[in-house]
């Protein structure tokens, strides 16, 4: 390939990705909400369906240091992709700091999904680390409440040990490769 045929590819990828971030603001996940009371009513309803439609969770919600809450994540991509949402930290059954998640990826991927999610922060230690971090990043270290059979979540013992636990839930939409790590996570004035 040439080099003049390089630099139009480069350009028309930079372009697909572009597009794809600019359709990904454009998705209705509380960007230019009216603030910390549309956030507030999403992480309750949040709770709400997650209780019902996974009791398992209860657990944890119970045993939890402290949780936070993304009501609305929406993922895109082709080829270059991201995600964006807002949520609410959650320490005893109050709303205390708002946070931003947000990703850019690379490489094979094409489509849309919007999902929520919950970290439960299981030790005071993990809570505190959290919360004093600049930007958080998810990394391999978290551990998943997955779907079993009965499509209840289901935590093993050894999860129910980890410092951080998440717990994905509600996807619609298609989008091959769903995963929470390098989301960042970012304190924010809604």
């Amino acid at each position: 390939m040439s080099s003049l045929s390089q630099v139009g590819y480069s350009r028309r990828k930079f372009l697909v990705g572009t597009g794809a971030l600019t359709t990904l603001a454009a998705c209705g996940n509380g960007i230019g909400s009216s603030g910390a009371a549309r956030i507030d009513a999403r992480v309750e309803s949040t709770l709400e369906y997650m209780a019902q439609k996974y009791p398992g969770t209860n657990d944890l919600v119970d045993k939890a240091a402290g949780m936070l809450v993304m009501p609305l994540i929406t993922k895109a991509g082709f080829g270059l992709g991201g995600s964006y949402g807002r949520g609410a930290l959650r320490i005893n059954g109050m709303n205390v700091d708002y946070y931003s998640a947000a990703t850019g990826t690379f490489g094979f991927q094409i489509g849309a999904q919007q999902y929520a999610h919950v970290l439960f922060f299981m030790t005071q230690e993990a809570l505190a680390d959290f919360r004093a971090s600049q930007g958080w990043a998810a990394g391999g270290d978290i551990e998943y409440a997955f779907k079993d059979k009965g499509a209840n979540l289901a935590a093993e013992t050894t999860t129910a040990l980890s410092p951080v636990i998440a717990v994905v839930f509600g996807q619609t939409g298609l989008l091959i490769g769903a995963t929470l790590e390098g989301t960042k996570y970012t304190r924010i004035i809604p």
